[in-house]
């Protein structure tokens, strides 16, 4: 581990000598996600994106890219585009990165079992804004919107987000 790593506890995520309050996947974690089992995937996972919705924030940080009207994330093991960024029209299942809530404003994106899936090994898992504290996800870490965007800008190139097996 190192000091730009964000390491997830019992208690919230530490990162920069913070612990940050988070939500998980409502399946509790997992060191055999699936997909739609609601898990977090317990490893070491880079940060490989930052999305976000220019129409509702300024641009975060200089490496993040604009969500646009039609951007979609592909979620069928059965597609050859499953756990990547897709447009509509798209007619397989998918979830729509621009909504009509916040709850995509912003988006840091994992490595999980990307860019190469593995099918049904579970699609994308984001860093992103929660509904309201202690509310599940389906598999991502959520947090308060103030806090996703002071970590969106203290993430450097080589941080990592550890979720550790002996959390399990």
């Amino acid at each position: 581990m190192t000091r730009h790593d964000m390491v997830l506890t019992h208690t919230g995520l530490r990162f920069q000598s913070r612990m940050w309050p988070c939500t998980i996947g409502k399946g509790g974690l997992s060191a055999h996600k699936k997909e739609g089992d609601g898990a977090t995937p317990v490893g070491v996972h880079r940060i490989v994106g930052l999305l976000y919705r220019p129409d509702r924030m300024a641009k975060p940080t200089d490496w993040a890219v604009p969500i646009r009207l039609g951007d979609l994330w592909s979620d069928d093991p059965k597609h050859e585009d499953y756990n990547l960024m897709v447009r509509a029209p798209y007619p397989h299942s998918h979830e729509a990165l621009r909504r009509a809530d916040p709850l995509y404003d912003l988006i840091l994106l994992t490595d999980w079992n990307w860019p190469n899936a593995v099918k049904g090994r579970g699609s994308a898992i984001f860093l992103h804004r929660w509904r309201r504290p202690g509310f599940p996800t389906e598999g991502c870490i959520a947090f308060r919107p103030d806090h996703l965007l002071q970590i969106a800008r203290l993430i450097r190139l080589e941080t990592r987000l550890i979720v550790p097996r002996a959390l399990l």
